[in-house]
């Protein structure tokens, strides 16, 4: 059954959300972000984003970690001069990398998914202040078709009260009565789709979506720019194009040709139909679970210079024998404070979470674990365990 009125209240913040927050509250207060700044610092740091658009007062909003505001945009430009930091293209950060380390770091703006809120809301901004920055593209999206499979799901669930197993292929009901339910439904929903084959996931949304009466083949041309708009922004100089593959494949679920002919051929369906270069990747999701060294080594086999992932963390000097496997910092629509701005651009969380990791690698033999070791996706709608996905 499908209700199309909105629930009244928002979903209060998971846990994390406010375990992280309160991290950042304490990185600050205790100055952190200063006096280890030198220590957990890169060379520089890539920023990555999705959505840029003024804040949208919606009660169930799993998604709303891709999305910023430009104001948000506005203060994260101030931090990164406060702090230091020069804004270069993202060209410029390989012969960074190799070149001696000198006072400035750098910094590197990227948003992916060709949205066009961010040539709406974002572009004005960074254009008035002459700061460089990189659109990563997907060719079905700005064809006008291809699946936003999360905003499907999203819209789904935000309609049903409630999912049926052989709706949603699992063995329980699930609740959507309210907006804390919806958010647990959407988690459960989310993983349980990621853990199968991205033909099962995408046939799943789609057969959701299509119950609770939503457009699915609307939801692209709504939300991305097609070519015509993208030519327009192709104009300007300061503005980079990179490829965020043919169709936002999971790359890591595709069989080896196909990854293959994601990454290679739109290179160049993207470099023929804006008339730029495109040298660059952006691996859609990032996470460990959807690229991997198979997804790097054929990057640079395809002629990128550089590959971008969503693994989070500062560019350092390690990172010059594999440019096309760089991390990033997500901008999290949920953490738009400064506290977390200023802790995210010292590197100390980064630093935190490298230790955590490595202790949960120590300690997993005694746990009885099989060896493996299972990193967080930091891929879209994921309660990842870290708070600049």
């Amino acid at each position: 059954m499908a209700s199309l009125d909105p629930p009244p209240e928002p979903a209060p913040p998971s846990w994390n959300h406010r375990f992280y927050a309160a991290g950042f509250q304490a990185i600050v207060g205790l100055a952190a972000h200063r006096w280890l700044a030198p220590l957990a610092r890169g060379r520089g740091i890539v920023l990555a984003f999705h959505h840029v658009r003024p804040w949208r007062k919606e009660a169930f909003t799993p998604n709303r970690f891709l999305e910023i505001t430009p104001a948000f945009l506005e203060e994260i430009l101030d931090a990164l001069d406060g702090e230091g930091f020069e804004v270069v293209p993202l060209s410029d950060v390989p012969g960074r990398l190799a070149a001696p380390r000198t006072g400035r770091p750098f910094a590197a703006l990227t948003f992916d998914d060709g949205y066009r809120d961010v040539i709406e809301h974002a572009w004005p901004i960074l254009a008035r202040r002459g700061v460089p920055w990189a659109m990563f593209v997907t060719g079905d999206f700005a064809d006008g078709r291809g699946r936003l499979w999360w905003r499907e799901l999203e819209l789904a669930v935000a309609r049903l009260d409630g999912i049926a197993p052989e709706a949603s292929g699992l063995e329980t009901w699930l609740d959507t009565c309210g907006p804390a339910a919806k958010a647990r439904a959407y988690r459960v929903l989310y993983g349980a789709m990621m853990r199968g084959t991205e033909d099962a996931l995408l046939d799943r949304t789609r057969r959701l979506a299509e119950a609770a009466g939503v457009d699915v083949a609307g939801i692209v041309p709504t939300l991305c720019a097609d070519w015509d708009e993208l030519r327009r922004l192709a104009a300007d100089p300061s503005v980079t194009f990179g490829s965020h593959t043919l169709s936002h494949a999971i790359l890591a679920k595709r069989g080896t040709a196909e990854a293959r002919t994601e990454i290679a051929e739109s290179r160049k369906a993207i470099a023929d139909r804006l008339g730029r270069p495109v040298d660059h990747i952006a691996y859609p999701l990032g996470g460990p679970r959807e690229a991997g060294p198979r997804e790097f080594s054929m990057a640079r086999d395809s002629g990128y210079a550089i590959g971008l992932t969503t693994r989070p963390g500062h560019v350092g000097a390690r990172h010059r024998s594999a440019p096309t496997a760089l991390p990033r910092v997500s901008m999290n629509g949920h953490h738009q404070t400064g506290a977390a701005l200023l802790s995210l651009l010292s590197g100390v969380p980064f630093v935190a979470h490298d230790i955590a990791r490595a202790a949960r690698r120590a300690a997993a033999p005694r746990a009885g674990d099989t060896g493996t070791h299972r990193e967080t996706s930091t891929g879209i709608g994921a309660e990842a365990e870290t708070p600049w996905t």
